[in-house]
């Protein structure tokens, strides 16, 4: 069976059980929501179908929702339905980058026929990015996570041997090293993909407000409480409650939370009722929360309830030999994002970026290929560190010149996909010197050609 797929969103009922049977007596499967959120969660890079969506709706409309796809990936065909004959707004739209506008009410064959054409341009565009990337058998966790040092292999086996369990996870990491990165692909590939993942930032949200946001309330629950809604926790049912910067959590708040950990569930503010939850916790800290809890500002009840699994992200600095090629693929993606042609990387560039300390991890990295791609240049981020003055000296040349022949070599090699000959000719090195090189400084051939990544983990 195809894994071809249409998300339609509407804020009527009817219309979209209209949509669903029109388009599921063509063979096709659609999956129809009333809230533009859900429908966004499910689009990656990978995703093998298209989005057609009302412009006209509460909260979110069309034209956001349209802009937040192209966000995730430029080239994903989204069809824009409006009952208001609005040609200026027709035109805007494709001018933003819609593949297509339709007006209600329109003909079953005309929407069939415009979602057929939509879906056989994805396929076309899947296949060309496998064909120009040759990735072969890398699947939605790698394209997530990439990197092939041995940090990001163990990682990746991880992820998917916990990824099938309900247990609660706690994912610590320093800023920009991907923690929401991988607590989103630990919900894609597991059981509860089609649920919601809600992700609640514990330090962005007032104090005073968060008990509210997360529990809900009913009428009358404090001042200003007009009537009833449900919290992020109960939206969560049957997901993934994501709970990102978790030590920036009052201590008052945290023994709630347990309870709702160890319970499996909540209870409305205003209300003595137990509402039963059935969801997944990941957590995530950039700090230590064992010497949080040992200094009295984390509770140790509830750092041992989420800890059940904890998953460490590495620094870049951890995983110095996927630079390169990690900016490279981060620089194809801005290219496409951006509509700009691709872009050939020297080996000089990506031996120069694989020198910088990074400390902004990959999210530093991954401003960096933006700004590449958009033709910005790298010099405010290729910054060397001056050590003249420096009483101590930090390495002794001969490690220093090492470490940088390695650098290039490694560079070259991923600037030439792993293709030896092309490397030596330009590194100006024989064969065998090449080989020789190589075997001195630990590289591989096949870490740089861009193979089935599944092959490599399981050589």
């Amino acid at each position: 069976m195809s894994d071809e797929m249409v998300l339609f969103v509407d804020d009527e009922a009817h219309l979209r059980l209209a949509v669903q049977q029109t388009l599921e007596l063509d063979d096709i499967t659609v999956k129809c929501f009333s809230d533009a959120s859900r429908a966004l969660e499910k689009l990656d890079r990978a995703f093998p179908g298209i989005l057609v969506t009302d412009i006209k709706m509460p909260g979110m409309d069309g034209l956001e929702v349209l802009q937040k796809a192209l966000e995730i990936d430029a080239e994903l065909p989204v069809i824009l339905v409006t009952g208001h004959g609005d040609v200026a707004l027709a035109v805007d739209s494709m001018r933003r980058g819609a593949y297509d506008f339709l007006e209600k009410p329109f003909a079953t064959n005309l929407l069939a026929s415009t979602v057929k054409r939509a879906l056989d341009k994805r396929r076309l565009t899947l296949e060309n990015r496998r064909l120009r990337s040759a990735v072969g058998g890398r699947d939605r966790l790698e394209a997530r996570l990439m990197g092939r040092t041995d940090i990001m292999i163990k990682l990746r086996r991880q992820i998917r041997a916990v990824a099938e369990t309900d247990a609660d996870i706690l994912i610590i990491g320093e800023t920009g090293t991907g923690k929401e990165v991988a607590a989103r692909a630990l919900h894609a590939i597991g059981p509860r993909e089609e649920a919601p993942f809600v992700a609640i930032n514990c330090g962005a949200i007032p104090a005073d407000l968060l008990e509210s946001e997360l529990f809900g309330h009913e009428a009358g629950a404090f001042p200003g409480a007009i009537r009833a809604r449900y919290g992020k926790f109960e939206h969560a049912q049957g997901g993934t409650i994501f709970l990102d910067e978790i030590e920036s959590m009052p201590m008052a708040l945290q023994v709630k939370l347990l309870r709702v950990i160890q319970d499996r569930s909540l209870i409305r503010l205003g209300s003595n009722e137990s509402i039963p939850l059935n969801v997944r916790f990941i957590a995530t800290s950039k700090i230590d929360l064992e010497d949080e809890a040992a200094a009295g500002r984390f509770r140790s009840d509830l750092l041992y309830r989420l800890n059940v699994i904890t998953l460490r992200m590495p620094t870049l600095a951890q995983r110095l030999d996927d630079i390169p090629s990690l900016f490279t693929q981060l620089v194809g993606e801005a290219c496409v994002r951006y509509k700009k042609d691709e872009i050939s990387i020297s080996a000089d560039v990506l031996a120069a970026i694989a020198s910088q300390p990074w400390k902004g991890n990959v999210r530093e990295l991954r401003n960096a290929a933006d700004r590449f791609a958009l033709g910005l240049g790298l010099e405010n981020d290729l910054q060397i560190d001056d050590h003249s003055n420096s009483a101590q000296p930090t390495t002794k040349l001969a490690n220093q010149m090492a470490e940088m022949e390695r650098t290039l070599i490694a560079a070259e090699l991923t600037s030439n996909s792993g293709r030896l000959k092309d490397t030596y000719e330009a590194l100006g090195l024989s064969r065998k010197s090449l080989y020789e090189k190589m075997q001195k400084h630990g590289l591989h051939r096949e870490d740089f050609t861009r193979d089935d990544f599944d092959n490599h983990e399981n050589g």
